[in-house]
């Protein structure tokens, strides 16, 4: 993409950008006693959703941001709301670069919607939003960084950049944190993979996504998949907050994919919620008292899961061995700037940590096949694959998957734009 292209696009996007700015302030909207007394007790709320429309019927002056995904973002393109954004954008990009492949002309019009996308929302709410990269780019440390530097610039007022967790993520994080840009790393599964970000990444926000943990074991039947997801947030909530009490680390926990209401009440204190609309709009309506809500962080939650399990398979969500914490010293005594997704692997193989897995495409296409919760059947048989790396992988191919979709209607979109 020429310099030439690129600078037009972020001024005409840095120019809708201070639109929404100019747009509604913070903190106009209705209040909500219970989400209140959350945010007494430590947690800041967060919605996740890209529909305007869902998001401001659920607004109130206890939440301070959004979350988006590819998944959310192909949702909203898909209604046509923003075809005739997609068509201008593809007249500047034909215009700046006539010979432009029809690859990157897709890969800037992604770029485009999700900055859109994202400001509509904080010119309608006044909040923050995460926006997130492209899945392709994930293995890419140099792009990631890039798209980073370039989503930021269009409204370094409320964008968090969302960065997935690979290993070439983690380098990218850091990266991206020298220059002082928030980081949501997200597609965190474990304690012992946010432990490891805390340290070496050290991104602003890191995640569990909870949900997916209780659905793998109770899909699965490995169990019945109660509190598999809150045991390990908290876990992951508890090294965290030693790290912040050491001065080691200011990542905060993201409680995320959170799939009822009662998680709320039993994860209260936790850094960070992202709910879905779903469960906001639920624990809203229970009416909860708010003198009930009290502070869960330190909560050991119980699990069970069918005797012919291997557990220590499934224990690795919220432990941290001395392995990992062995890994996470020694990276963390190496320039964080140089690493690279190779130099994560060969010492995560050295201490013998068993974080990350070196997936062959017919691997990744039997993930992709199985969705975002991976058929155990399929891997349990395979003992260098964790649980936790296998999620975060089964989460980003599940977005590969969502994204695709959305690069397909503005592939349509371009092809129809004369």
């Amino acid at each position: 993409m020429s310099s030439m292209t690129r600078t037009r696009i972020a001024d005409e996007l840095r120019a809708v950008a201070e639109d929404a700015l100019a747009g509604r302030a913070p903190g106009q909207a209705q209040s909500d006693p219970a989400m209140a007394r959350l945010r007494e007790l430590g947690t800041d709320l967060w919605l996740d959703t890209g529909d305007l429309e869902e998001a401001a019927a659920l607004w109130r002056s206890e939440f301070s941001a959004l979350t988006t995904n590819n998944t959310l973002a192909n949702q909203v393109v898909q209604t046509g709301i923003l075809d005739d954004v997609v068509r201008q954008a593809v007249a500047t990009l034909r215009e700046d670069k006539p010979g432009i492949q029809p690859d990157e002309l897709v890969m800037e019009l992604g770029f485009v919607v999700n900055c859109r996308i994202a400001l509509r929302l904080v010119k309608a709410l006044g909040a923050r939003v995460s926006v997130e990269l492209h899945p392709a780019v994930a293995e890419d440390v140099e792009r990631s960084v890039d798209y980073a530097v370039r989503y930021h610039a269009v409204c370094p007022e409320r964008f968090t950049i969302k960065i997935p967790l690979t290993p070439e993520g983690y380098c990218a994080v850091a990266r991206v944190r020298a220059r002082g840009i928030p980081v949501n790393y997200t597609l965190g599964f474990s304690a012992r993979q946010n432990y490891l970000a805390a340290l070496v990444s050290k991104p602003v926000y890191c995640n569990v996504f909870l949900g997916r943990l209780n659905s793998v074991v109770a899909d699965n039947r490995l169990g019945s998949g109660e509190h598999v997801g809150e045991k390990a947030a908290m876990a992951t909530q508890n090294a965290i907050c030693d790290l912040r009490g050491q001065g080691r680390t200011e990542t905060r926990l993201i409680a995320a994919s959170m799939r009822a209401a009662s998680q709320v009440t039993e994860l209260a204190g936790i850094d960070v919620f992202t709910m879905p609309p779903k469960v906001a709009r639920a624990f809203m309506e229970s009416h909860p008292d708010p003198a009930s809500l009290k502070s869960r962080v330190g909560t050991d939650f119980q699990v069970a899961f069918d005797p012919t399990v291997d557990a220590r398979r499934l224990e690795v969500l919220w432990s941290v061995d001395e392995r990992v914490r062995a890994l996470a010293e020694d990276l963390g005594r190496r320039n964080p700037l140089e690493l690279t997704g190779d130099d994560l692997r060969e010492a995560d193989a050295d201490h013998d940590a068993g974080l990350f897995h070196r997936y062959t495409s017919l691997e990744v296409v039997d993930i992709r096949e199985h969705g975002k919760i991976p058929k155990w059947a399929r891997w349990e048989h395979e003992r260098g694959v964790p649980l936790d790396d296998l999620m975060t992988q089964s989460a980003l191919q599940s977005f590969a998957t969502d994204q695709a979709a959305l690069d397909e209607r503005l592939r349509q979109l371009a092809l129809e734009t004369a």
